[in-house]
Order: C-alpha cells, then structure tokens, then sequence
C-alpha cells in the first residue's frame, strides 16, 4: 500500500514538473527573435497549444490526486479540466485547418492572377 501511494506521489511530482516546463514561455519568445518567420499569430497559436497542454496536465494532477486522497471532488474537477483541455486542442486543430484552406484558396488565386496575366 505504502509503495503504491509513493508511486503515486511519484507520478503527482513528475506531472507538476511537466506543468512548470509547459508554462514558461520563454522558449517561444527566443525563437521569435532568432527566426523572423514566425509571426506574432504563429507563437500565439504556441502558446495556445501549450496552454491546453498545461490544462491536460493540471486536470491529470488534480485527478491523480484525488484518487490517492479518496477525494472525488478532485477527481471530478481533473476530469473537467481535461475534457476542457480537450476542447482547446480541438479549437486548434479547427483554427489550423482553416488557415491551411485559407492559404490553398489564396494560392490558387495567385496562381490564376499569373495565368490572366
């Protein structure tokens, strides 16, 4: 019992390390100003990322927690943030797949231009 609960423990830290890593932004902020072609939207869509990363990984620390103490208002509020974490990346993927379209419409209208001319 003992080594499970530290097992647990174990994992509890390791996530919370995780959710420190993800929440410094200053990786992004160097590589703007070491790679001009990111644009401001580019890190915004990072950090957007990586803000539905740190909500999956605090919605698995509180619900990892939850478990160990037996409280299930915990394990209810971790699964929330997950699920909320959830759709924050499914709002990306749906931002990403209309700039994609958005970027093949615009291409092929430069393409068009080109032959008219």
């Amino acid at each position: 019992m003992r080594c499970r609960i530290r097992r647990r423990l174990l994992t509890l830290a390791s996530m919370a390390a995780l959710v420190v890593s993800l929440m410094i932004q200053w990786p992004a902020t160097a590589m703007a100003s070491h790679a001009p072609s990111l644009t401001p939207v580019a890190i915004a869509t990072m950090s957007n990322k990586m803000n539905a990363k740190a909500k999956e990984a605090e919605g698995k620390m509180e619900s990892a927690y939850g478990e160990i103490t037996g409280d299930t208002g915990h394990q209810v509020k971790g699964k929330a943030k997950q699920v909320q974490a959830s759709a924050m990346n499914a709002a990306e993927v749906v931002k990403d797949g209309t700039k994609a379209a958005a970027r093949k419409a615009s291409d092929a209208a430069d393409k068009l231009a080109d032959k008219i001319k």
